[in-house]
């Protein structure tokens, strides 16, 4: 489902299978994202909003939702023009990463510039199930 979302707006980005899917609807998806497990928290993937949501606070919204509900640091890596989005949700730079994050993160710079993110949380508030929606 979330899959088929992104294809339909033209999004290389694609649900993981081992990870727990999120998605914002309006009768349809209209936004979705991925959170990952790694080390002693997650790695968020795939956040995407429909154009004609954007502007509209769908992402923060869902975002929102997902890291509300999710123990332990999240980790993502994003374009540096989005660093201000993020920031305002609570992320700052990522001084450290987990291996698996790090030697993922230097592949994907060798092709375009990225900067890794971490919002720090100690616990949640809930436990989602493998796909939820906001």
């Amino acid at each position: 489902m979330l899959d088929q979302f992104y294809r339909q707006h033209g999004s290389r980005m694609r649900a993981a299978g081992e990870g727990v899917q999120w998605v914002a609807r309006n009768g349809e998806i209209v936004a979705g994202m991925n959170l990952l497990p790694v080390a002693a928290g997650h790695w968020l993937t795939g956040l995407f909003v429909a154009p004609s949501q954007r502007g509209q606070r769908v992402g923060s919204q869902l975002l929102e939702a997902a890291l509300n509900a999710t123990p332990g640091p999240v980790w993502l890596f994003c374009d540096p023009q989005l660093v201000p989005f993020y920031a305002r949700l609570g992320f700052i730079n990522a001084e450290s990463l987990p291996e698996a994050l790090a030697s993922r993160l230097a592949r994907y710079q060798r092709s375009k510039p990225l900067v890794a993110l971490l919002r720090a949380q100690s616990s949640a508030t809930s436990s989602p199930g493998n796909s939820t929606s906001v």
